[in-house]
């Protein structure tokens, strides 16, 4: 709910931020692009570069956004790469057989025909994923389908569509009942009268169906998700087919207005945005998308708020709480509930004898914390000190002066690390840090892992980059004599052809690149 590309490490913000980690793939997100990113099926393109040792190589590529697996999206291409008009009309032509089948238009269309039809007519085809009108019964006949689709099965979508579980690409955990129903009326009790919803398509439709029974005071709701699936429950003004990791609406223009006009009605006031991105996101994407919706909704405001900078558009996003750091470095006014949310078809975050005792992941928000009362009855208490909500187990530490606990759990103060740790860790007089007591202890932590000298650590140290050269150089002969053999044996060319076909040259590049 990152990584190559179970290796991508950090963003690069060029100009602002410092590439981080020694060696990997991470983004480069330029302040000022030169040209438009080139588009795969899911939008924009990502811009990625491979840093050795800290440093990074002279040459870019351009990659999915959306999918970490190659698998599921192969787009590669070189940042300085000039292609051809065969191919870029090649591609142009692959992206537009990935789009949705159906238009935004269509779907509507065929939303509005199917709800006017008498229940024993409505049937959904489980194998497609689809809503059937009765002229399409036929080519189904084969599928699994279901018939009686009623009313609040259609206000309930997420509960008749199969969730896309691929870790990689869009993997759609959705939220258990308990934390939906705490979450709306959290943000009904704070006063929130519109909610963007950025995938969380449970969220959308309680929030919608509270309003329609008037459990809570009214509350609107928009919902942008990457599952096109969605758009045939929906009209335009409920739903946008959206990609978070590149602010791209598929449907134009029209969506990216119905956005904005969400965002900017009432002046601003009123709104918040709350999102679940998939837990193997990149962080600095996902920043700079929500950067983006907070400069839309300071347009739509007041000239007297336009001059206060000081005031924020209300932003939940839940993400699991080991992300803290980073997301406070992009969003430092945002502050970490305690309250852990679980999912409905995850297998450990979760409550219940399957999932974990705690689950890790968080909120984390500009609304003050002082503000929101977190439910007693499911273990939390306020504490007078840190004028919070706190899980009951997470203490109050006087040498820190704060809950410290990040898991749920009491964590326990070393005095010689000066902060709080976990109860399962000890302090290693070795390695001069708390760890788990069957950790590897690989020597002092000033020093050098490698060579042990003083000054450097192992991720900058000469001696191994001088070690890996020889050995690097002999696996890179050992595959071109393999790669020789292979084509002596397959084509019968001579041994001392060492030719290879561009598109397969291209692909060793990108896969070595990639690190898959």
């Amino acid at each position: 709910m990152a990584a190559p590309r179970e290796r991508l490490g950090s963003v690069r913000t060029e100009g602002n931020l410092a590439l981080q980690g020694s060696t990997g793939v991470e983004v480069a997100l330029p302040s000022q692009p030169a040209a438009p990113a080139p588009l795969c099926p899911h939008g924009p393109t990502l811009l990625f570069v491979k840093v050795i040792q800290g440093k990074e190589e002279a040459r870019r590529f351009y990659a999915c956004s959306a999918c970490r697996d190659r698998k599921d999206c192969n787009f590669f291409q070189w940042e300085d790469e000039k292609l051809s008009e065969a191919r870029l009309a090649a591609r142009e032509a692959h992206n537009r057989r990935c789009q949705p089948p159906l238009s935004r238009t269509q779907c509507v269309e065929r939303y509005l025909k199917f709800i006017e039809l008498p229940l024993s007519q409505r049937k959904f085809c489980r194998s497609c994923q689809q809503l059937l009108l009765q002229d399409e019964w036929e080519q189904h006949e084969e599928h699994q389908v279901v018939g009686d689709i009623s009313v609040t099965q259609l206000r309930r979508p997420s509960h008749l569509l199969y969730p896309l579980e691929n870790k990689k690409t869009n993997a759609q955990y959705l939220f258990a009942d308990r934390s939906c129903q705490f979450l709306v009326k959290l943000l009904s009790s704070l006063g929130f009268r519109r909610v963007l919803c950025v995938g969380t398509p449970r969220l959308h439709e309680l929030i919608r169906q509270s309003a329609l029974g008037e459990k809570q005071p009214h509350m609107k709701s928009l919902l942008l998700d990457i599952d096109f699936r969605y758009s045939q429950f929906y009209l335009e003004d409920s739903f946008c087919h959206y990609n978070m990791f590149n602010h791209h609406f598929f449907d134009g223009e029209a969506a990216l207005n119905v956005c904005r006009t969400f965002l900017q009605e009432e002046k601003g006031e009123g709104v918040i945005l709350v999102t679940d991105p998939p837990f193997g996101g990149l962080v600095e994407p996902l920043a700079a998308t929500f950067k983006k919706f907070i400069d839309m909704w300071r347009k739509g405001q007041s000239q007297d708020a336009v001059e206060n900078h000081h005031k924020e558009l209300p932003i939940f996003w839940i993400f699991p709480y080991f992300f803290e750091s980073r997301i406070c470095q992009f969003f430092p006014s945002f502050c970490m509930l305690d309250y852990q949310v679980d999912y409905d078809n995850h297998a450990l975050y979760k409550h219940g004898k399957k999932g974990r005792k705690q689950s890790p992941v968080r909120i984390f928000t500009n609304v003050p914390a002082n503000r929101i009362i977190l439910p007693v009855e499911e273990g939390y208490r306020f504490c007078p000190l840190c004028q919070r909500y706190v899980s009951l187990e997470n203490q109050h530490c006087e040498h820190c002066n704060s809950c410290t606990s990040k898991d749920g759990r009491k964590w326990s103060h070393c005095l010689l690390c000066k902060k709080c740790v976990k109860p399962s860790w000890i302090h290693c007089s070795v390695c001069n840090r708390c760890a788990l007591p069957q950790h590897s202890c690989e020597g002092p932590k000033d020093g050098c892992f490698l060579c042990g000298e003083v000054g450097h650590k192992r991720s900058a140290c000469p001696n191994a980059c001088v070690a890996r050269k020889p050995d690097k150089a002999a696996r890179k002969q050992k595959q071109r004599k393999s790669n020789k053999m292979k084509m002596e044996t397959s084509k019968g060319q001579p041994m001392n052809h060492t030719s290879v076909p561009g598109k397969k040259q291209r692909r060793e590049r990108a896969h070595q690149y990639l690190g898959s």
